[in-house]
């Protein structure tokens, strides 16, 4: 299967709307170039990143995940999202932890992560997500060409240079942010 891709704001109804003004935000910002984001649309039933690399044989080191942990201290929630690419784990336990400045953390529950962020379980990403959020993005993400990630929706895909995640909103890119698998 091949993938049809556009740019990403030709096409907004492929995008959840928290990423569509996110990506509108940081065109007027000129913080990147949104003429290389591209969006695909895909069959939600390969929102999965193995259904996906299984379909249409993209790689899977160009894959990268994002998913959103929480924890707190002092009985203060604090909330964040990891980038990671789909041949590696984010090492929440001890890296994101640590990053968190917090004692005990995990992802967060579904419903909650897709009620906080509006977007889809299986789509969430890194953009649009609330400002309060840190986005902690493993170092090996932005060494990589081109990634492909959520668009917030499960029917569609983002694909954009690596080396951009470094520059989204609240990105801090992580050494050792995720472990081999």
């Amino acid at each position: 299967m091949r993938l049809d891709w556009v740019p990403a704001l030709q096409r907004p109804d492929l995008l959840a709307a928290p990423v569509r003004s996110a990506l509108e935000g940081m065109q007027r910002a000129d913080r990147a170039d949104p003429s290389r984001w591209e969006v695909a649309e895909i069959d939600p039933s390969l929102a999965d990143t193995a259904a996906l690399v299984e379909a249409t044989g993209l790689a899977m080191a160009d894959m990268a995940n994002c998913i959103v942990i929480a924890g707190s201290r002092a009985g203060e929630e604090r909330v964040c999202a990891a980038l990671v690419l789909g041949t590696t784990r984010a090492d929440v336990n001890r890296t994101v932890r640590k990053a968190l400045d917090v004692r005990k953390c995990s992802f967060m529950p579904m419903d909650d992560a897709v009620e906080r962020s509006g977007m889809d379980y299986g789509g969430i990403t890194p953009l649009g997500l609330p400002e309060d959020w840190p986005v902690l993005v493993d170092a090996r993400v932005v060494e990589r060409e081109l990634i492909v990630i959520g668009s917030g929706l499960r029917r569609s895909k983002l694909r954009l240079p690596g080396p951009v995640a470094a520059q989204l909103p609240g990105a801090r890119v992580v050494e050792g942010l995720a472990l081999e698998v």
